[in-house]
């Protein structure tokens, strides 16, 4: 099969998202997770002349690039300069660049305020003296699709150029994310029809929310390469998703990339976390919710032959399919999370069990599989907590100093105190706790991550809901309406899961 080039530009369109700027080592760590796990082709890391802060962080990526192999494959962005940007990246050891040109004839004349013929005598300067300096030379058309669209004479002057400038990529921009899948595979197709020889690469953005059926639409035309971002990270509404692009090449045309499916959601999870920016629960291949059924009659299908399976299996992608509790749930929901913990009911107490779901859910209560025992425990007159009970905590906190957890548990019976501190009242809390760990015998979980969620509309004495990952899979969660109580019942649950 055909191979499609995947160029990654996280860490340097991706950082135009609004309040994201990645740490020098972040970037690095990026980089490294992209090129030698997920196997992209290429990474566009930076942008000339930004920062020195941003020519430290190049200097770091390309190090690691050289003594790793991956050197060729690191490109940033510069600019038709004559040699400021080239003079820039001499220290850092990049030698590839994608050079930034104006794709249409409004940007070129109402922006620089040169004709194309002036514009193409500087880009002409800029890659004399870049292949004077060692660099290998892809251009950006910017603005393309608006070129295109309304001066499409201009368009093929510029080609008719570029076609004996010796660039090894011509990248074409949708900027504003202004093109349909229609028009995306029309432009492409009659552009490689004029230009066989060249290798053309297409770099859409979300404005319409067809960046991903946009790219596609350009590998139909005759684009050997694509652009993208983790997460659609990206300026406005952002980029084409790695993820959706990856699988939407793989099931939807003849080509093939080298990007390893697997290792998709780590990296989701990676830039996630560098980011600040969580992604939707329902984006596709991703999000949290996309492998989990939620309506009874798709759990019983799934139970019967597997019914609403299509060739997005989670297992593709190292995940797992779940089943939600809540008043759409069905016996055979009920019966497959019983199954992964182990619990037997009979057929009356999974019906009493069942109608205590729908009602929880009628109430917009969150049910999960984790709360299985707790409700399984209260239906048949059990006690809540069994092992481990947090009996009070006081938590103080002043303006100059750190918070103070003072906390008395009870665990089998017995009676344990202590006082930490903490960078937050959660926080201290978590240091006593593992203070009393040993005396307790017992292991705590790592926490991975913390999520305190505030109803749309809610005031200071609103319920929040504190929802936590922990490195043993399981994830807790609990309503109270003070979020270091939330987290603190959502802890007490996950010690008397695992004990």
């Amino acid at each position: 099969m055909k191979k499609i080039e995947i160029m990654d530009t996280t860490v340097r369109d991706g950082e135009q998202t609004k309040s994201v700027a990645f740490k020098c080592e972040e970037k690095l760590v990026i980089v490294k997770r992209l090129l030698a796990d997920v196997g992209v082709t290429r990474c566009e890391v930076s942008s000339a002349r930004v920062s020195k802060a941003e020519q430290k962080a190049l200097t770091m990526i390309m190090d690691w690039a050289k003594d790793s192999g991956y050197d060729k494959q690191i490109e940033v962005l510069s600019f038709t300069d004559y040699n400021k940007s080239i003079d820039w990246l001499l220290p850092t050891g990049c030698r590839s660049i994608n050079l930034l040109t104006k794709g249409s004839q409004k940007h070129c004349e109402l922006q620089l305020k040169k004709t194309l013929e002036q514009h193409l005598q500087d880009v002409q300067k800029t890659i004399d003296y870049s292949c004077e300096k060692g660099f290998s030379c892809n251009v950006y058309m910017e603005d393309w699709s608006n070129g295109y669209k309304h001066s499409p004479d201009y368009v093929w002057k510029m080609l008719d150029a570029y076609s004996n400038y010796g660039f090894k990529r011509i990248l074409l921009p949708d900027t504003l994310g202004v093109l349909n899948p229609f028009e995306v595979q029309e432009y492409i197709a009659e552009t490689v029809k004029r230009y066989p020889h060249l290798h053309f690469e297409f770099h859409g953005h979300n404005d319409y929310g067809m960046a991903v059926a946009n790219t596609l639409a350009a590998i139909r035309g005759g684009a050997k390469g694509v652009h993208v971002t983790v997460n659609g990270l990206g300026e406005r509404t952002g980029n084409a998703d790695l993820a959706q692009v990856t699988t939407a090449i793989n099931d939807h045309t003849d080509f093939s990339c080298d990007i390893d499916e697997k290792k998709l959601k780590d990296i989701s999870v990676l830039v996630e976390t560098f980011s600040g920016k969580r992604i939707a629960s329902n984006m596709p291949i991703l999000g949290g919710d996309v492998f989990t059924q939620t309506a009874g009659i798709h759990a019983d299908g799934d139970k019967k032959g597997n019914l609403y399976v299509s060739n997005l299996t989670p297992d593709r992608f190292d995940r797992n399919r779940t089943y939600a509790l809540g008043k759409l749930s069905g016996k055979a929901s009920l019966e497959m999370n019983l199954d992964k913990l182990r619990i037997h009911l009979n057929d009356d107490q999974k019906e009493k069990l069942l109608q205590k779901i729908v009602e929880l859910g009628d109430l917009k209560k969150n049910v999960t599989v984790e709360d299985l025992p707790f409700l399984v425990s209260d239906m048949l007159g059990g006690q809540r907590y069994k092992s481990f009970r947090v009996r009070n905590c006081v938590v103080t906190t002043t303006m100059q100093m750190k918070p103070c957890a003072n906390i008395q548990v009870e665990y089998k019976g017995t009676s344990y105190e202590e006082t930490s501190q903490g960078s937050g009242g959660y926080d201290a809390f978590m240091n006593a706790l593992r203070k009393l760990a040993p005396q307790m015998g017992i292991d705590i979980p790592k926490l991975i991550d913390f999520e305190i969620t505030i109803p749309p509309g809610g005031n200071s004495n609103s319920l929040v809901e504190a929802v936590i990952k922990w490195d043993n899979g399981m994830v807790t969660h609990a309503v109270s309406s003070d979020q270091v109580k939330a987290a603190i019942k959502a802890t007490e649950r996950l010690l008397n899961l695992v004990l």
